[in-house]
């Protein structure tokens, strides 16, 4: 019995540093995920409170997240804009540019993806391919081309250039819902055909319910894309009544005068409003078109 007792204290030893090692390893990870979390909103908070102080204080006071006084003037003086153009006018036109582009580029690509996905067609393969290929095209080879096709069109200084591309289907957008329009059986398209249902009534019908959750999460993606585009804008918008947020906020830089830093980061704060609530209110549609295949139940 005493030998058998001996024998047993190990392993109740061994079996209980197994037990402190494993909280110690979850800490440590939790740590680390942690410190890496802030460092990545460490920037978001910083611009959040420089919004909040005077200018002389925001670089001269870097690493301090508390303001001496709270200027919320900057708001104010921000919100006027430059001029006559306020960033009502700002924001409007980033609105416009994003819904239309966003209500193009969804419809057209789940369009695409049904013909490609579902619909049998000689050279099927082939413009699947090309699909794929401009996917992997750098966007900065095709700037040149399309603006001298914008400029020759009488496109320059309106929205058409930043919106009427998109309404032919995006190849990022195409893939991600054909890999869902293929998950579903085929025999339900047969079914529906029986009962009298055109190519079309197929789509609307069976095909576009179905895939819900890829069509918001390419919502998501589009939304959040055309709202922080620069490049565009900046090429094809001449006239600052035509400018979105995202072009509006490099007007506070002033080369020959003092730049209105804390006008720039109330305005940017602002400018991340939307794309923050997006997130939080359609971030479990992301996950469900990650985790599901298109078909539930």
């Amino acid at each position: 019995m005493l030998s058998t007792n001996l024998r047993s204290k190990p392993l109740a030893s061994s079996g209980t540093g197994r037990r402190s090692a494993f909280p110690l390893k979850m800490l440590v990870y939790h740590v680390g995920v942690g410190g890496l979390a802030l460092l990545m909103i460490y920037p978001i908070v910083w611009m959040a409170v420089s919004s909040l102080k005077p200018n002389t204080e925001i670089f001269a006071t870097a690493f301090n997240l508390i303001p001496s006084t709270l200027e919320f003037h900057n708001y104010v003086t921000g919100w006027k804009g430059f001029g006559s153009v306020s960033f009502t006018t700002f924001f409007k036109n980033s609105f416009i540019i994003v819904i239309l582009s966003t209500i193009g580029a969804v419809a057209s690509s789940a369009l695409v993806a049904y013909g490609l996905g579902r619909i049998p067609f000689k050279g099927r393969s082939f413009w699947f391919g090309c699909v794929m290929m401009t996917m992997m095209l750098p966007h900065d080879v095709t700037i040149i081309p399309q603006y001298i096709m914008f400029s020759k069109m009488g496109w320059i200084s309106t929205f058409k250039p930043v919106i009427v591309p998109h309404y032919f289907g995006t190849p990022f957008f195409i893939f991600m819902i054909m890999q869902f329009i293929r998950s579903i059986p085929p025999e339900m398209d047969e079914a529906a055909k029986m009962d009298g249902c055109s190519k079309y009534s197929i789509f609307f019908r069976i095909i576009v319910p179905l895939i819900v959750p890829a069509l918001i999460t390419a919502t998501i993606f589009s939304f959040y894309w055309r709202w922080d585009d620069f490049i565009s804008p900046l090429l094809y918008l001449n006239k600052p009544e035509l400018y979105p947020v995202s072009l509006a906020l490099k007007l506070f830089l002033d080369a020959d005068s003092l730049s209105n830093w804390g006008g720039m980061f109330a305005m940017s704060t602002l400018s991340l409003l939307p794309v923050v609530l997006i997130f939080f209110f359609f971030q479990k549609y992301i996950v469900e078109s990650v985790t599901t295949s298109g078909l539930k139940g």
